[in-house]
């Protein structure tokens, strides 16, 4: 979601110099590649790139592509095919085993197209679903459109789709046919961003709002200490709120994409904080510290008539963040940086050469 939200604050800008503007998107890959289907990149016609579609091998050739199309004013398909070990007629050399399909549009702004349907999905707390349709026959290409500007039978098929995506909570590719023209779809599931609260404003939540903002997640501090928590010291956070817990509780937005991370080093702090968490949807809660602490903080409540079910349980983190070893303080916050992205995909992490399957699960 953060490419998604730097693609749109980059728009906003090329929008305001009069730049003309292109969508390339990867809407499919066979074999390896080093971006998935989703992957998206912002190309204006003085050659500004924004996002990602390669780890850098392509993006040369894209951006010709890029001007291409808003030249000729019509989406357009590329396939990049480096199944075949001599890839120097694609004039990259792309290092991967695979096929990417990667479509070019356009940008009017004075249409409701892509960058409004991108804005939106950034913009919502809730999961979305983005569209994209392309054809292999290289005829008229749907592009990324608004399911509910669609109509007739297309429409029945893309809602019926979006329904199976969201059940399923990951990305799809189906076919279409309308007239001769036969679409291929990919439907992609979206998330919101990981929202990370951190108590605590102390030196050592530095590197976590900076480790968490690189990671695109957005990070809201809180603290008691107007001195700490202030934007002079946190100028990548969102929100930044001070007092005590049950003055700031109310003022927090909860949902299954949001983390919170106790590490006051105030253990009253703390322990009020965790309190007033029972119940609330979130995924993930992480205590800074040892074992210990965290048995000293669940015994307290207990005892104050406070009692976490196992599955609020499961939620509580303490120590929070994953074994990498980590002693300073941006180690620590790479490590539960780390622990709350693996969380929030569901992952159970391993080293990635001791996976049989690919890395990346196919739609």
């Amino acid at each position: 979601m953060k490419e998604i939200r730097d693609i749109v604050q980059a728009f906003d800008e090329a929008l305001k110099q009069g730049k003309k503007t292109a969508l390339a998107t990867v809407v499919n890959v066979s074999g390896s590649s080093y971006r998935r289907p989703g992957a998206r990149m912002l190309v204006t016609d003085d050659g500004q790139l924004t996002g990602a579609i390669s780890g850098g091998c392509l993006e040369g050739d894209a951006l010709r592509k890029a001007v291409l199309a808003i030249t000729q004013g019509k989406n357009k398909l590329v396939v990049y095919d480096t199944m075949d070990e001599d890839d120097a007629k694609l004039g990259v050399q792309l290092g991967c085993n695979g096929i990417v399909h990667i479509l070019f549009e356009p940008i009017d702004p004075s249409v409701n197209g892509p960058m409004d349907i991108l804005k939106a999905a950034v913009q919502e707390r809730h999961s979305s679903v983005i569209i994209t349709g392309y054809s292999m026959n290289q005829q008229d290409h749907l592009g990324t459109v608004d399911p509910a500007r669609l109509t007739g039978d297309i429409k029945e098929a893309v809602s019926l789709e979006i329904a199976g995506v969201f059940n399923r909570g990951n990305s799809s590719h189906f076919e279409f046919s309308f007239g001769n023209n036969q679409q291929q779809i990919f439907a992609e599931y979206c998330s919101p961003p990981v929202s990370l609260i951190i108590a605590g404003a102390g030196n050592d939540a530095l590197p976590l709002v900076h480790m968490a903002r690189l990671a695109g997640f957005t990070v809201t501090v809180i603290d008691g200490r107007p001195a700490h928590a202030n934007r002079q010291r946190f100028p990548q956070a969102e929100y930044i709120l001070v007092g005590k817990p049950p003055e700031i509780i109310d003022q927090l937005n909860f949902d299954y994409r949001t983390a919170v991370v106790l590490m006051t080093h105030n253990y009253n702090y703390d322990l009020e904080m965790l309190m007033l968490l029972k119940n609330k949807t979130l995924n993930y809660i992480g205590l800074l510290g040892p074992a210990s602490k965290r048995n000293r903080m669940l015994l307290e409540i207990a005892e104050k008539g406070i009692h976490f079910s196992d599955m609020e349980l499961k939620k509580i983190y303490g120590p929070t963040g994953l074994d990498l070893g980590a002693e300073t303080a941006a180690e620590i916050a790479l490590s539960v940086c780390s622990e709350i992205m693996a969380v929030m995909q569901g992952k159970d992490p391993i080293h990635l050469k001791l996976k049989s399957e690919p890395i990346h699960e196919a739609s």
